[in-house]
């Protein structure tokens, strides 16, 4: 038990919290969790459909900033994290069939086979620091909440199977830091970079602030202005839309907690 216990103090909080994660001790939304680490969003398919996915968040790298491809069958990871398991180390995952949501697991062991392949994108909790850092508030992790995401009326770029609507994270910011939050997250484009829209939520096809798709309702105060950034549950809406045979995801706002550091993915 000693050993056990010096072996957690050597760990990395990002190892520390995977551990919880994978034993069962925390099952909640992931933001601000680690900090000072880089999160990830997860998407797992049938070989069949890799290289049409490839294309797909090629074509669009706003929602989909790729940090890592697993080789077919394995669910370790090697690049962004040293032999986590992608099976157990995610605190709520989603499985779709034929473009539904039919399972909403804790663990996807009994799913996984060797001919899936897993991706990992960016995530925009990785630059929530440096808005922080910059006394920019995060109303979400200030309230331990789940960021509000919606379903938008912009299209992405289609590619082999894969089409579907863009899904945005909502930040309210105050109307004097909006500027200061925009230039802050144009550094990070492999966390999803500058914000895609804001204000005039209507414009994207938002018309209730209150009843996002995905996450929890947002805290949005006097003078605060709504800032929508790309989002990696992209992937989900447009696997609903394409009717994909069968997508493993994250849950919404529960992540895979990288080894990288977020200051790493700063340009400048």
């Amino acid at each position: 038990m000693v050993v056990l216990e010096k072996a957690r103090c050597n760990m990395k909080e990002s190892e520390k919290i995977r551990r919880k994660i994978r034993d069962g001790e925390f099952v909640g939304q992931t933001s601000g969790v680690a900090p000072g680490y880089a999160q990830a969003n997860l998407v797992v398919l049938p070989k069949k459909y890799a290289f049409d996915f490839l294309l797909f968040i090629q074509r669009n790298p706003k929602p989909c900033p790729l940090l890592e491809v697993t080789d077919v069958g394995s669910p370790y990871t090697k690049q962004v994290a040293d032999n986590a398991d992608l099976r157990t180390d995610i605190p709520k995952y989603r499985v779709y069939e034929k473009g539904k949501l039919v399972d909403e697991p804790i663990d996807i062991t009994s799913y996984w086979n060797d001919d899936l392949v897993a991706f990992l994108l960016g995530c925009s909790f990785s630059f929530e620091w440096a808005l922080l850092e910059a006394g920019i508030p995060v109303r979400h992790i200030e309230a331990n909440r789940n960021v509000p995401m919606y379903i938008t009326n912009i299209q992405t770029n289609p590619a082999g199977v894969f089409h579907g609507p863009l899904v945005v994270s909502m930040r309210s910011i105050p109307y004097d830091l909006v500027v200061k939050a925009t230039n802050i997250t144009a550094r990070f484009p492999s966390v999803h970079g500058a914000p895609v829209h804001i204000g005039y939520p209507e414009l994207i096809g938002i018309y209730n602030l209150n009843k996002p798709d995905y996450g929890d309702p947002p805290i949005i105060k006097e003078n605060d202005i709504p800032v929508f950034w790309a989002c990696g549950v992209t992937p989900q809406a447009v696997a609903v839309n394409s009717k994909i045979d069968f997508m493993i995801t994250h849950s919404p706002g529960h992540m895979f907690v990288t080894d990288l550091k977020n200051q790493d993915f700063a340009l400048f």
